[in-house]
Order: structure tokens, then C-alpha cells, then sequence
């Protein structure tokens, strides 16, 4: 997993709950790299898990509740970041329908070693009705769901997101406006 995840994740914990948690969850989740990350770096995915459960432990915020709310903020940090992913997006359908087939092209260029998540966008019933499949063999759906919720935050978008597990262990997420 990029580093940019892990450093993101660590700023969302300071501005939340302030930088003795940093410290506290970093020191309880006896992480391999011993917590110190880079944004190009690569670092296994196990250890945004353990700071997350140190997390949920120490704040007594359940783990899902945690991963949302980190995906939100992620969303944000990376618009700002990267702002030309946004370019001619003129709604969230449009924008999250571009995931895979851009946003995810242009991150493999700039991190050749990045794994994603896969996305299969369809709209089956109406142009107001987005339907995406998740597939990730690290299951950070909860993740996800944060991260569109962050892009309808960010369109300023009503639109609703519901949520159910396929028969095959994908995740599906519909948004509708």
C-alpha cells in the first residue's frame, strides 16, 4: 500500500485526536516499518490495519465508523492534492464512473508499483444511478464508502449511497441522486 495512505491516515488521527494518539498508536500496533512512512513509500497494508484497531481500541470508535471517516478525509487530501483528477467532472456519477478507467491509469503512472482496488461501473436502470463493484483482496470497503462519500461531499451532491455484499464476496455500492 502507497505511503500516502499510511501518511494521510496519521495526519486524520493528529487533527482528530491529536498527536499523543499518533504516538499511542503507533507504539501499541508494534508496526514493522515502526511507524514512520514516506508518501512514495510502499508498506504492507497490514500495518494501516493494526494502527486502525489500535485506534478503535484507544478512541472506542468502532473500526468500520473509523475507516469511513478516514476515507473522507483521504478523499479530500487527494483532491487537494491532485486536483487535475477532478478536472472535467462535472458530478460525482461522472467523476467515481472514472476511477478506474482514469484516476486509476494516472496513479499507476506516477506509482508503477501501486495495487488497486478494481471497479467495474455500470448504470443499469438510469444516467442518475451508478452502480460499482469493489474488488480488493485487502477488503477496505469501509474505506471506500468513505472515499465516495467524500467525492459526493465534495460535488456537493445529494446523492445516496447504499451497500451490499454480491454473492461472489465483491462489495457493491450504489450511488443515486
Amino acid at each position: 500500500m502507497k505511503g500516502v495512505v499510511f501518511t494521510e491516515l496519521l495526519a486524520m488521527v493528529e487533527e482528530t485526536f491529536g498527536l499523543d494518539m499518533v504516538d499511542d498508536i503507533i507504539e501499541r500496533s508494534e508496526l514493522p516499518s515502526g511507524g514512520v512512512y514516506t508518501a512514495v513509500g510502499t508498506y504492507d497494508h497490514q500495518e494501516a490495519v493494526s494502527l486502525v484497531v489500535s485506534l478503535s481500541e484507544i478512541s472506542g470508535m468502532e473500526v468500520p465508523a473509523l475507516l469511513k471517516a478516514f476515507g473522507k478525509y483521504l478523499f479530500g487530501s487527494l483532491a487537494k492534492a491532485y486536483p487535475t483528477f477532478l478536472d472535467g467532472a462535472s458530478d460525482p456519477l461522472d467523476f467515481l464512473e472514472g476511477v478506474e478507467s482514469y484516476i486509476h491509469v494516472e496513479v499507476r503512472k506516477l506509482y508503477p508499483d501501486a495495487e488497486l482496488p478494481e471497479f467495474e461501473c455500470s448504470r443499469p436502470y438510469s444516467q442518475s444511478e451508478l452502480h460499482m463493484v469493489y474488488r480488493s483482496g485487502r477488503h477496505f470497503e469501509d474505506l471506500c464508502e468513505g472515499l465516495i462519500e467524500g467525492s459526493l461531499e465534495h460535488f456537493k451532491s445529494d446523492a445516496k449511497v447504499e451497500r451490499s455484499k454480491l454473492e461472489d464476496g465483491r462489495e457493491l455500492f450504489v450511488i443515486s441522486r
